[in-house]
């Protein structure tokens, strides 16, 4: 496995991100489809042994069981110092007032938590998963900022948000003294390429590590359109992302097909391949409900997609709704 930079950072990372949504307790929370302890563990076995370093969850994912989850298993298969983990907040834990959001005092109650899941002292990545418009930018930077000097957190990052949003969060931040974003964590693949407009350009710019979630389109890409898994049957927030674009996007997905076929390989790493290929991009962040797509992702690395084939992976694309920021 060759290591990266994370962003602008002296952060090693390995070039592929493995996400832990999948893993977590399917009666908890809202993913009926997630992978139990027993089921996650070879998963994450196997990116440990393949070299990967870096592991994204989130404090909301299947109500804090993937946090407990990874952290068993990270415990278990690596040495803290060798793994790169990155967990998030704003989504609601609970019933009731200040049960989620980026105020400080749910920052500074959700670190805690999210750390006692985790069983480690610290972080490497704290992200917001969301843009919280009631509550000011001052407060939600400056609560992040003194994460990071109690040593809860070794850098902080952000997810899905209109670039003017983090573009006027990184401008208050320098203002202030205050730790700075180094990632953007936001939605890019084929399906949906709209952050290549100001997002992207703007992360580049800033020297942001982008880490993209859902490269495969919730596995859309990974087979043919009207194919169906319990996961596409049953994720609610998934079909908000292609219900509109349907038409334009089924033609991309074709021509996935017919170059995964030309090659004679799978479709999933025409898919990250061309993710990868972005200069922005530090690492997508890949979800794995086997082995088997884990190693997918994993020879996706050595695919080098030439001119040609990256502009007719393109060429069906057509402007698409902003989505993803819910």
């Amino acid at each position: 496995m060759d290591y990266r930079k994370l962003g602008n950072t002296g952060l090693d990372i390995s070039p592929l991100c493995l996400g832990c949504m999948t893993f977590g307790i399917p009666t908890r929370g809202n993913h009926q489809w997630t992978l139990d302890e027993e089921q996650s563990l070879p998963i994450i076995r196997r990116a440990i042994d393949a070299g990967i370093n870096f592991f994204d969850t989130a404090n909301v994912y299947s109500d804090g069981t993937s946090e407990e989850i990874v952290g068993r298993a990270l415990k278990e298969f690596a040495r803290r110092d060798e793994v790169v983990i990155a967990t998030k907040v704003h989504g609601p834990m609970r019933k009731g007032p200040n049960a989620g959001g980026l105020s400080r005092k749910a920052i500074l109650t959700e670190i805690d938590a999210s750390l006692t899941r985790l069983g480690t002292d610290y972080v490497d990545l704290y992200q917001i998963h969301r843009f919280d418009p009631d509550v000011p930018i001052e407060e939600t930077l400056e609560a992040l900022h003194d994460v990071v000097k109690a040593g809860k957190a070794r850098y902080i990052g952000a997810s899905s948000m209109y670039a003017w949003q983090f573009a006027t969060m990184l401008h208050v931040a320098e203002a202030n003294g205050w730790t700075r974003f180094v990632t953007m964590q936001n939605y890019v693949n084929l399906l949906y390429r709209e952050e290549e407009r100001e997002m992207l350009p703007l992360c580049e710019a800033e020297g942001i590590g982008v880490i993209p979630w859902s490269p495969l389109a919730r596995g859309r890409l990974t087979r043919d359109w009207d194919d169906k898994t319990e996961r596409s049957q049953t994720d609610a927030f998934g079909k908000t992302l292609y219900a509109a674009s349907a038409d334009a996007d089924r033609k991309v997905v074709g021509m996935v097909a017919a170059i995964a076929a030309e090659r004679g390989v799978p479709r999933a790493q025409i898919a990250l391949a061309w993710v990868m290929a972005k200069p922005e991009v530090s690492a997508p962040i890949v979800g794995a409900s086997k082995v088997a797509h884990l190693d997918d992702a994993i020879a996706a690395l050595a695919i080098e997609l030439s001119d040609d084939e990256i502009a007719r992976l393109e060429a069906p694309y057509v402007p698409h709704a902003v989505v993803g920021f819910g």
